[in-house]
């Protein structure tokens, strides 16, 4: 199911609904399964809570609905849960994580 595509808060006019601005996540492959990353960028506690989030389809990856648990990302997806959202990104690349 394909999302309208909509602007990060930044770009978005006073009464333009939003996405939220993504933090950058490093992984160490070419890719990784969207399960993993949901957990590797704190978007879920554990693997075990990515499983029914991505099925009741909570996840957008790239703007659409993600129901595949497996999906491979890689270097510049998006990906949004809950109001929040992270982008795959290389190592050379410094994360907005906190640690």
């Amino acid at each position: 199911m394909r999302l309208p595509w909509r602007k990060t808060q930044s770009e978005a006019g006073p009464d333009e609904p939003a996405a939220p601005e993504p933090m950058d996540v490093a992984i160490r492959d070419e890719s990784i399964r969207l399960g993993q990353f949901l957990k590797l960028a704190n978007l879920v506690e554990t693997g075990a809570e990515a499983k029914p989030v991505i099925a009741d389809g909570l996840v957008l990856v790239n703007g659409e609905v993600e129901t595949r648990r497996g999906r491979q990302l890689r270097v510049g997806d998006v990906v949004e849960l809950k109001g929040q959202a992270a982008r795959v990104s290389d190592q050379d690349t410094a994360d907005d994580l906190p640690w």
